[in-house]
């Protein structure tokens, strides 16, 4: 793996749209727009400041990130455009925080944004090689083709592998999607927000055996951003320094050749996510055993399951005893707080804004500013975004003092940002003055903004 010291890099500042079914009736340059425009309010700085910009999205042309960025200023800056499969949010939070650590930038503005189709994930280019294609004939191979959607296959598979090997039943996985739609009652940016027994979970239409209805993440349109700022940068701001989350390890990893060797969990990238969270966790000096809070990519129960063994939040093998005595969620028997946010369950799974929104949701609890939803005595954070084809991000958050997070009421909260409200707990828009605080002094162009802060406006 790369060299492992680096310059230290902070999250300044973090924002998020609500997650919201893909109907097609707001766009990919407001979405955008409204991520960024919070994510500069919350760190308090101006687009002039901004050295890069990195776009986050798999759907759509080519420079639609010039399309997101131009509305804040036309500064001349680099804007790269990633596309790295559901680990896209994450990927572009991976390269701003390789500029500022190894010097190539102070202050990196990172957005991830997606415009959906309704339904299930489809294959757009019929006339080129399939990027999973050797992984799909693997599972042609092991375990059969049905009609049931590709992913919800691959991962439901793996379920099974989990179920067969090592005794986990449907009700495990079941309970893993009821514990998601618990907790985002108390995340205002999540798509649903409805409460289920597990009988209800169990009873929800069968996709993919264990995977029913109520266990896999829906397709949705959003949009999340994150200001990633160098140690000189926030040094010169010594106000900002109680809100600055430090990435203490990171790393982006790819399969091993682990993932052909004809089982289902390693098609999903076990080892990858194995790998990612050894490295990240080494360079963060920690220990699996001391992560309090996790936002792990549960795009479907059975991914929950054998991505917990693979971080090594239970040993391999175990994941399911750890659910049945309580111990992802809040409770006497919590070990660690598992998708705080709902997770993609119910949270959504907008693909590009994803790895963000979960960066924003552990910046916040770090903070302090979740106090609907915090876990006691947190000093570290853990984020797991996975993409097949393949790559994972694992990012290991702490506050730069070391320090526990401490619950702020919302009160403190709104005076800390200036916005007069607690973003952690309430979503809510932004005013014209605060927009024009945002956008560049020196190189704004209405023609690029057109009418977006309008449709902003209009839909709070």
């Amino acid at each position: 793996m790369a060299p492992s010291k680096k310059a230290p890099v902070y999250v300044l500042g973090v924002g998020m749209t609500k997650f919201i079914k893909p109907r097609g009736k707001v766009d990919y340059p407001e979405l955008g727009f409204e991520a960024g425009v919070k994510a500069m309010l919350d760190a308090q700085i101006n687009y002039d400041e901004v050295d890069q910009g990195v776009a986050c999205y798999c759907y759509g042309d080519s420079t639609c990130g010039q399309r997101v960025f131009y509305q804040f200023g036309m500064t001349g800056i680099p804007v790269y455009n990633v596309n790295n499969n559901c680990s896209t949010g994450s990927t572009g939070l991976y390269m701003g925080r390789n500029m500022i650590a190894h010097g190539a930038s102070d202050c990196v503005l990172v957005i991830g944004f997606e415009k959906m189709f309704p339904g299930s994930l489809q294959t757009f280019f019929q006339d080129r090689a399939n990027p999973t294609g050797t992984t799909n004939l693997v599972m042609k191979e092991t375990r059969g083709i049905t009609k049931a959607p590709g992913a919800a296959q691959l991962f439901g598979n793996a379920g099974r592998e989990h179920m067969e090997k090592y005794g986990s039943k449907l009700e495990d996985f079941a309970e893993i999607g009821r514990i998601n739609h618990a907790h985002s009652k108390n995340n205002p940016y999540s798509q649903f927000q409805d409460e289920y027994t597990l009988d209800q979970i169990v009873k929800s239409p069968m996709i993919h055996e264990p995977l029913t209805k109520l266990q896999c993440c829906p397709t949705s349109d959003g949009a999340a951003a994150a200001v990633l700022v160098s140690q000189a940068f926030l040094d010169a701001r010594p106000h900002l320094k109680q809100q600055a989350i430090q990435i203490a390890g990171q790393c982006l990893a790819t399969d091993t050749p682990n993932l052909f060797n004809k089982s289902a969990i390693e098609l999903v990238g076990f080892s990858m996510s194995s790998l990612a969270a050894k490295t990240a966790l080494a360079e963060a000096n920690t220990d699996p055993k001391d992560v309090k809070v996790c936002e792990l990519h549960d795009c479907f129960s059975a991914n929950e399951m054998v991505t917990i063994e693979a971080l090594g939040l239970a040993p391999v093998g175990k994941a399911h005893e750890l659910i049945r005595k309580g111990g992802i969620t809040y409770g006497p028997n919590s070990q660690v707080v598992i998708n705080p946010s709902g997770g993609l369950i119910s949270k959504g799974h907008p693909l590009g804004a994803t790895g963000l929104a979960q960066c924003a949701e552990l910046v916040w609890h770090m903070r302090g500013w979740a106090n609907n939803r915090s876990v006691k005595d947190t000093k570290v954070a853990l984020q797991h975004n996975l993409g097949l084809g393949g790559a994972v991000v694992v990012t290991v958050y702490k506050r730069a003092d070391g320090s526990a997070a401490t619950d702020v009421s919302s009160e403190e909260v709104g005076k800390i940002n200036g916005l007069g409200y607690n973003p952690a707990v309430v979503a809510k828009g932004f005013t014209r003055e605060q927009v024009d605080r945002v956008r560049s002094r020196k190189a704004r162009s209405e023609w690029a903004l057109q009418d977006t802060q309008q449709k902003v406006e209009a839909r709070f």
